[in-house]
C-alpha cells in the first residue's frame, strides 16, 4: 500500500467537514419518540428516519464511485470486497466492508448524531462500532439479497446486543429492489446461514410452515435517499432484483452496545488483530461512537477506544 494512504480507522472522531451542519445545536432533536421506540421493540424494525442531507448524499455518492474501483490506491483496506457477490453477471450485487477506513464521508457518518442518538435509544446504552457495508445494485441487472438474519453471520460476538442501520443513497422502491422485513421475526430463534446472494428463497429449507407463511407477508421498506431503517440482529430481511434504469445504492452501519465481547479466538474481521474470546470489543477497529451519559467523541475529543 502506498505510504501516502492513511487508514482512517486510527481516527476516532470526525476527520472532515462532512458533519459540519449536523453537529451544532441541541442533539435532542435527533431523538426518537416513545412511539417509535415501542414500534421497534414490537416489530423488530423502524423505518423512515432521515439521516443525510442532500449535500451529504451527494458526497457519499462521489466517494462510492471512487472507492468501488478495485484499482483505488486504498483498496487493500477493505475487509471484504465483492464486485458481484452473486457471481451471475445478469444479477450483480456489489458488496464491500470497510469503507470507513478509506473515505472521509463513510468514516464520519459513524459519528452522525442523527444516527448515534437513535441507536443509543434502541440499544439501551452506549454505541460501539462493529463494521460498515456497501450494497449496490446497478441499473437493469441488480441482483437480490437473500432472506437472512444478520446475527447468523455475527455469532463470533456476544451477547446479541447489536443494531443495523440501512441508509439509502438513492430512493429505494419496490421496483428497484428495496429491503423487505418480516415483522416480528426478531422473536424467532437464530437461523443457520443459507446464503446472501443468488437464491432469494434459500432460507425456506430452515423455516417452519408458520415462519414460511410469515415470510410471504413481508413489509416493503420504501425510503427516500438519505432516509434509513433500523433493524434487530434477528430480523429476517432481504431485497429483490433491480431491473429499473437507475441504481439502488446503500450504506449500512452495524453497531453494538458497549460491553459486547469477542466470542472467537480468530480475527473478527479480515486483517484485524484478534480480540481474545471473552474480552470486550474495543480498540482501533471497534471505537466507541456515543455514550448518552457522557456525550460523544464528535464534540468532546477522542473517547475510550
Amino acid at each position: 500500500m502506498p505510504a501516502t494512504i492513511q487508514d482512517l480507522s486510527s481516527r476516532h472522531q470526525p476527520c472532515s467537514d462532512f458533519l459540519a451542519e449536523s453537529l451544532p445545536g441541541d442533539w435532542s432533536r435527533y431523538k426518537l419518540s416513545d412511539a417509535q421506540v415501542r414500534f421497534y421493540e414490537e416489530n423488530g424494525y423502524l423505518a423512515g428516519v432521515r439521516i443525510l442531507s442532500d449535500q451529504q448524499i451527494d458526497q457519499l455518492r462521489r466517494e462510492l464511485a471512487e472507492i468501488a474501483d478495485p484499482a483505488h490506491p486504498a483498496h487493500g483496506l477493505f475487509y471484504e470486497f465483492h464486485t458481484n457477490e452473486s457471481k451471475d453477471p445478469d444479477n450483480v450485487l456489489f458488496h464491500a466492508l470497510g469503507a470507513w477506513r478509506i473515505s472521509p464521508g463513510f468514516h464520519d457518518i459513524l459519528w452522525h448524531p442523527a444516527f448515534v442518538v437513535p441507536a443509543a435509544q434502541l440499544l439501551g446504552g452506549p454505541v460501539r462500532f462493529w463494521h460498515d457495508q456497501l450494497f449496490c445494485k446497478p441499473a437493469r441487472h441488480g441482483g437480490v439479497v437473500s432472506w437472512h438474519q444478520d446475527y447468523s453471520y455475527w455469532t463470533r460476538t456476544r451477547p446479541m446486543a447489536h443494531l443495523t442501520c440501512w441508509i439509502g443513497l438513492d430512493d429505494s422502491t419496490i421496483d428497484n429492489g428495496c429491503v423487505y422485513y418480516v415483522p416480528r421475526s426478531h422473536l424467532w430463534d437464530l437461523l443457520p446461514i443459507t446464503g446472501l446472494a443468488g437464491d432469494m428463497d434459500a432460507i425456506r429449507k430452515v423455516l417452519s410452515d408458520e415462519q414460511w407463511r410469515m415470510l410471504n407477508e413481508p413489509v416493503a421498506i420504501e425510503l427516500k435517499a438519505g432516509e434509513c431503517s433500523f433493524h434487530h440482529p434477528l430480523m429476517v430481511h432481504g431485497s429483490r432484483a433491480n431491473r429499473t434504469p437507475r441504481p439502488r445504492r446503500a450504506t449500512v452501519v452495524n453497531v453494538f452496545r458497549d460491553g459486547v465481547q469477542s466470542a472467537s479466538s480468530e480475527p473478527l474481521l479480515d486483517g484485524v488483530p484478534v480480540v481474545p474470546a471473552g474480552q470486550p470489543m474495543a480498540g482501533q477497529f471497534f471505537p466507541l461512537l456515543y455514550d448518552p451519559a457522557k456525550g460523544t467523541t464528535a464534540t468532546h475529543g477522542a473517547a475510550r477506544a
